[in-house]
């Protein structure tokens, strides 16, 4: 296994030192366009063009999303710089996001800057978003704790809906289906008139799915999603906005052979009004709520979590400095039963809890020196106070190449299942604490950019669910890691290029966490040809244990993706995609009996849309 690692780290590396000579050849063109420089706001939460964020940031914008037209978030987040997925099959399925080896609790996702995810498991149900509800998604890897809180130990995902166009109104439409009686609508309306700026959008989606276990019957997924997005801008500057998504469905799963299903609701909403106060300080309220919902047929069991949140922002802006304070209390409730076949009436000890958090950031340009720094108090009732900061250091070497380098540390806290679920809950649990530091350097060109970066993350008290066995804490836990990616956009071609390795490993055992592959990388081309384009994705992922004791090898895949599509007439056109291509069987999980939880086989679909 070490020789392996060994190699594929060589590899990364001679990758890397390949594209040194081409950036230097590219240096003469820099820095005329910023089209693949986009701006990132969740990294710093600022506007910020990709390299003064100093951070390692992918953005995936509506281009993107267009030409992929992918049937889950997590086809699209899969193989991407530092992220890894594992799922229990397709189509509606439990999935899990991993950033830099950490689990899908260690990470944070935002809907329109409101945090979704299950106040009982921790993380984000990935697996209930329809993408497209969203024009825009942009990874950060490295640490947020001290500008979200609790869980941003791995990175933070934030999906943006879309925005409203303006005049109008602009309608759009979008019909079409394909492989395992799939059918796939949506349509949109927005525009802007008077100050007023308008979204309104609603999806359904349907499937007959595929077996999950071998010889087993088909597990259907169905989603239905609306949204709704309206501000309004005063004379003076200042704004009021609301927004709201709401994605309710069925999802057929095997439970220990046995058909069952979970009725599910996600959604998030938010309330929010912007004030300039003088030219050079603008605060901002919003208010907040989230829910994650579910009644499981099997269990026959009830789990509501609500997450509501007050968060009060401010910037100050100062010359070419920046300073963003604030303040956030934010409340989790759980509310459930579990009968049928495991007597549980009442889930949670404590079913309730609040934290109260202040936070503070700089971002001084000094150039071309560049310092970030930020810090955050939170006082939680359940488990006592945490304190995370960061500081990030950025160097412009020349008008193409920025030096980069970061330590930041963040936390984890137990969550409900974590403490209090029968059979697994440990009540003894302790809160997980981690620091990180980063070295990158981004070559940032007229048609082209390179980014790379080593870090190692050190987190003691890792909470990890066992194998048949309770939650406990892993003592001391090292990921250390080498990412690199690129892109282009040369004429009518669009390239990109991802390659992760990362090193996640029990430092008690020597083991791999499980269901964490260490090796990763994913490229995509695409090229227009007049009215029609062409592309294809390659994701490639080694191979993970599905144990911590690393005796249960699930085997590496690779996977390619076909599209094309045709404008065939103004505000018209036509998207082919072909998931799978290769009709690969492969596997990311297994059921606790040891069966493979299969994901789908080679599967097309055709689409027609209508509008911008």
């Amino acid at each position: 296994m070490k020789t392996k690692q060994n190699l594929a780290a060589q590899g990364l590396a001679a990758f890397g030192l390949a594209a040194l000579p081409l950036a230097v050849q590219a240096q003469a063109t820099a820095v005329d366009t910023v089209a693949l420089n986009p701006m990132v706001v969740t990294a710093t939460l600022a506007p910020r063009t990709a390299d003064e964020t100093l951070s390692s940031v992918t953005v995936l914008d509506e281009a993107t999303l267009r030409r992929q037209d992918p049937t889950s978030v997590t086809d699209l987040l899969r193989g991407q710089p530092g992220v890894d997925v594992s799922t229990n099959g397709s189509f509606g399925k439990n999935s899990s996001v991993f950033i830099r080896g950490t689990s899908n609790d260690q990470n944070v996702l935002l809907v329109d800057g409101i945090r979704l995810r299950s106040a009982t498991t921790g993380g984000a149900a990935w697996q209930f978003l329809d993408p497209r509800m969203f024009e825009r998604a942009e990874i950060v890897r490295g640490p947020r704790g001290s500008l979200y809180g609790a869980d941003a130990v791995g990175g933070v995902v934030q999906l943006f809906t879309h925005e409203a166009q303006e005049g109008g109104p602009h309608p759009s439409v979008s019909v079409g289906g394909g492989s395992f009686n799939t059918q796939r609508y949506s349509a949109g309306l927005s525009g802007e008139s008077g100050g007023t700026r308008y979204s309104f959008a609603g999806s359904h989606f349907s499937t007959d799915g595929t077996p999950v276990r071998r010889d087993g019957e088909d597990m259907g997924y169905d989603n239905t999603t609306g949204l709704v997005r309206l501000a309004h801008t005063f004379d003076g500057g200042t704004e009021i906005g609301v927004m709201a998504l709401r994605a309710r469905g069925t999802t057929e799963y095997d439970e220990s052979g046995l058909l069952a299903t979970t009725d599910y609701v996600q959604q998030v909403a938010g309330l929010y009004g912007e004030l300039p106060i003088t030219t050079n300080w603008r605060s901002r309220l919003t208010l907040s709520e989230a829910r994650d919902e579910s009644v499981n047929s099997f269990y026959d069991s009830i789990l509501d979590t609500e997450t509501r949140k007050v968060r009060w922002e401010n910037t100050i802006w100062t010359g070419p400095h920046e300073v963003i304070v604030g303040a956030e209390y934010l409340n989790d409730s759980v509310a459930g039963s579990i009968t049928g076949s495991m007597p549980w009436d009442g889930p949670y000890e404590v079913e309730e809890r609040n934290n109260r958090a202040a936070f503070s950031q700089v971002l001084l340009d000094f150039s071309p020196l560049a310092v970030q720094a930020s810090l955050r108090y939170d006082d939680n009732e359940a488990y006592g106070n945490e304190v995370t900061g960061s500081l990030a250091l950025g160097y412009e070497l020349d008008d193409a190449h920025t030096l980069r380098a970061s330590y930041g540390t963040a936390f984890k806290a137990p969550t409900f299942n974590d403490l209090y679920w029968p059979g697994f809950g440990n009540p003894d649990l302790e809160a997980e604490t981690s620091k990180t530091v980063e070295l990158g350097v981004r070559g940032q060109y007229r048609q082209w950019f390179w980014d790379t970066a080593l870090y190692q993350t050190d987190i003691d008290n890792l909470i990890s669910a066992q194998r048949g066995g309770m939650t406990m804490n892993i003592p001391t836990t090292r990921i250390r890691g080498v990412e690199f990616s690129a892109g282009a956009e040369v004429g009518d071609w669009t390239m990109a290029a991802a390659l992760t390795y990362n090193d996640p490993e029990d430092r008690a055992t020597g083991n791999r966490l499980r269901r964490r592959a260490s090796e990763g990388a994913r490229f995509d081309v695409d090229r227009v040809l007049g009215e029609w384009s062409l592309g294809g994705s390659w994701v490639v992922q080694g191979h993970r244990y599905e144990d911590a004791a690393n005796t249960d090898r699930l085997s590496g895949f690779g996977l390619v993706n076909l599209r094309a599509g045709w404008q065939f007439a103004p505000l018209w056109s036509a998207r082919l995609t072909v998931e799978n291509a290769l009709d690969r069987e492969y596997t990311t999980a297994r059921f606790f009996d040891g069966d493979d939880y299969l994901n789908a086989g080679r599967a097309a679909f055709v689409s027609v849309h209508f509008g911008q």
